[in-house]
């Protein structure tokens, strides 16, 4: 009998190991095939523009040199882009976090006047809305055309961050509110001592979703900005990618006297251009996810599960 159980024991550690190995195999996989793009675009970038442009440059960088980030990073407006597309990151998540974690609170408020209906004209929005044009004559009947608040103002409330919130503050025991209640607490103490610390998984989510929608965001500047002072970065991106040839050649045409091989080899290409102003963009906002992954997690999913 304890030779058949060890046996069965045996066979269990054995499939248990091959299903680990399998498991291993797999996520190493998905890992490689998620992370490649992002390899393949610096190794493009580091590498020879001509060896780059020709397709040749796939898994190692070859004649490695930094012209082309030192030469997108000097083209006009850059800067000045940057830190627009900074600002409205920075400050639009701090003004949707705020929004929704306040909204998502008072619509779990049993006190508030007609809290189903208000909560359903704030859900509804989220499957109707009136359409570009009527937007834009919105925007520009309130002076936001050609505003850095055009950016931040129409994104602050957003139904389904407010969604998540109050569904994540409906999973807290009421018995924390009703304490402080007793103790004589109103409902912005409520909200800022109480709310604001306990709810900090669902707030770096709804962070997360919202920091990438700014940084990404290109049309709004499309449609509403015509000032370049206020360009965002994604715009810039946008317009490079689609004028990528005439910039190659302004960058090839600036240089002065004979070009030789050695030195045309590090000239921009339409592929270097779209290659470098990606990887710029692109870059920063993959070192601010790490930050609130471990939030991110436990926040979503987090009402899943009733019960």
């Amino acid at each position: 009998m304890e030779t058949v159980m060890k046996r069965k024991h045996k066979k269990l550690r054995t499939s248990d190991i091959s299903f680990n190995i399998v498991n291993y195999l797999v996520f190493i996989i998905i890992t490689l095939i998620c992370v490649y793009p992002f390899y393949y675009m610096i190794i493009n970038t580091i590498s020879s523009n001509e060896l780059s442009a020709s397709g040749t440059i796939n898994f190692l960088p070859k004649e490695i040199h930094l012209n082309n980030y030192k030469q997108v990073l000097g083209l006009s407006g850059l800067p000045t882009a940057a830190l627009i597309s900074v600002g409205r990151t920075v400050i639009g998540t701090i003004c949707t976090v705020l929004a929704s974690a306040f909204l998502g609170f008072i619509f779990t408020q049993q006190q508030l006047w007609h809290r189903k209906f208000w909560y359903r004209f704030f859900v509804i929005t989220m499957y109707f809305n009136a359409g570009l044009i009527p937007m834009f004559v919105t925007m520009q009947t309130l002076h936001l055309t050609n505003t850095f608040w055009v950016y931040i103002l129409p994104a602050i409330v957003q139904p389904f961050n407010i969604i998540l919130v109050k569904t994540y503050i409906e999973s807290m025991p009421k018995s924390l509110q009703e304490a402080a209640e007793i103790d004589g607490a109103g409902i912005m103490t409520i909200f800022g001592k109480i709310i604001l610390p306990t709810a900090k998984p669902i707030l770096a989510t709804v962070a997360i979703f919202s920091a990438v929608n700014q940084w990404n965001s290109f049309q709004d500047t499309l449609i509403y900005i015509t000032d370049q002072k206020l360009y965002s970065l994604q715009y810039l991106l946008y317009t490079y990618i689609n004028q990528a040839s005439s910039l190659a050649a302004m960058v090839r045409n600036s240089g002065v006297g004979t070009i030789s091989s050695a030195v045309l080899a590090n000239q921009q290409t339409p592929t270097s251009i779209r290659m470098t102003v990606s990887v710029i963009v692109v870059l920063p906002i993959l070192f601010v996810y790490p930050i609130f992954q471990r939030f991110f997690v436990k926040g979503i999913m987090i009402g899943s599960v009733k019960g």
